[in-house]
This record gives structure tokens, sequence and C-alpha cells, in this order.
């Protein structure tokens, strides 16, 4: 009984050693974003998706990182590089969290990184697939503010490149904001970005 309780207490401590060994690295891994070490950040996380190989969320930030700094590259073989990496960690986060909103706005952004690149030779080949992530996004969770706020700021993005209103998607993002001031992420390290953009862009598009 005694040799059963002790070995029951090893376990318990190597799970917990475990779980703090992950979350310390998270921290490690935002405090490095945070700092603006983006990259730094990024290694970190992909350190932890190879010792964390179950979890969704290490994946996702590696994949987040190399998505966000490709917004803006002019060079294509670094961008390509770059988004192919996204790529694949996007997957790997798909298939550790299947049906996850979080990840859908992910995908919806990569495609929208080589929109943003390269409008005529990316446009009409990928504008469809984002309009679909961001449909299939909304269905699974309606009231997550990143994908009313996400879906509407590609709304936007579009009326204002065919010289159309964007009155119809402030209502959105007037939404958006008043949802992110309750809104409380399902776990430890999930997605809590989005507040600020939000009202950046109703402050830009949206006020008369």
């Amino acid at each position: 009984m005694k040799k059963l309780l002790i070995l029951t207490v090893l376990l318990i401590s190597g799970i917990g050693f475990c779980q703090s060994k992950y979350e310390t690295g998270m921290q490690k891994a935002f405090e490095l974003w945070q700092a603006e070490k983006p990259w730094e950040a990024a290694n970190l996380f992909e350190r932890i998706t190879q010792a964390e190989p179950e979890k969704w969320l290490p994946p996702y930030y590696v994949a987040q990182i190399n998505v966000i700094n490709s917004f803006g590259e002019k060079d294509k073989t670094k961008l390509t590089a770059q988004l192919e990496k996204a790529q694949d960690f996007i997957n790997q986060a798909k298939i550790n969290s299947k049906e996850n909103p979080e990840i859908l706005i992910l995908e919806a952004q990569w495609y929208t990184a080589w929109i943003a690149f390269d409008g005529q030779q990316y446009g009409m080949k990928y504008s469809g697939k984002v309009q679909q992530l961001y449909q299939k996004a909304l269905q699974l969770a309606p009231n997550n503010p990143r994908v009313i706020l996400s879906k509407a700021e590609w709304d936007i993005g579009s009326a204002t490149y065919f010289k159309q209103s964007v009155e119809p998607y402030c209502k959105d993002i007037q939404k958006a904001i008043e949802l992110f001031a309750t809104f409380k992420p399902e776990g430890k390290f999930y997605p809590t970005y989005g507040e600020e953009r939000a009202q950046k862009i109703f402050e830009t598009n949206c006020k008369q």
C-alpha cells in the first residue's frame, strides 16, 4: 500500500512537472514576443511543439508569427518560406484541434497574406477561400469577437478595393468591440488579441 501511494504521488508530481514545464515555456515565448523578438518566440514555440506534439496552441503561434510577419514582405523567396512554414504548423494545429475557429481565422489570414503580396495573381485565386473560412468560423463561433472582427476587416478591405461603402460592416466592428468587453478565453494561453485592433478599425473607417 505504501509503495502504491508513493508511486501515485510520483506520477502526480511528474504530471505536474510536465505541465509546469509547458506553461513556463509558453510564458517565456510570450515574453519574447512582447519584447519584440518574434522570431525567438517562434523558435521557442516550435521547440514546445516538438515536446508537446498533441497540443494545438504552440504550432498555432508558430504559424501566426510567420503569417503576421509576411504582411508587407516584398521578397517573394522569403515570403514563400515563411508562409510554407506557417502552413505546415497550421496543419499540425488542425490535427490537434479540429473545427477550431481560431485556426480557421489564421488560415484565412494565411491566404490574405498572399493576396496582399500580389492581388492580381492571388486575389481571384484565394478570395473565395478566405470568405469560406470566415463563414465557417462564424458558424462555429458566432459570438467570438475575433471571428466577427476578422471577417468584418476582410469585408471592409474588399469594399474599399471595389470602391464600395464600408458602412454595412461598421455594425460588425461595433459588435466585436462589445463582445471583447466580456469575452473570456476557453483556456490558458488561448488567443486574446483583437480589441485594440477593432477600436482602431472603427475609428479609421466608421467614425463620421
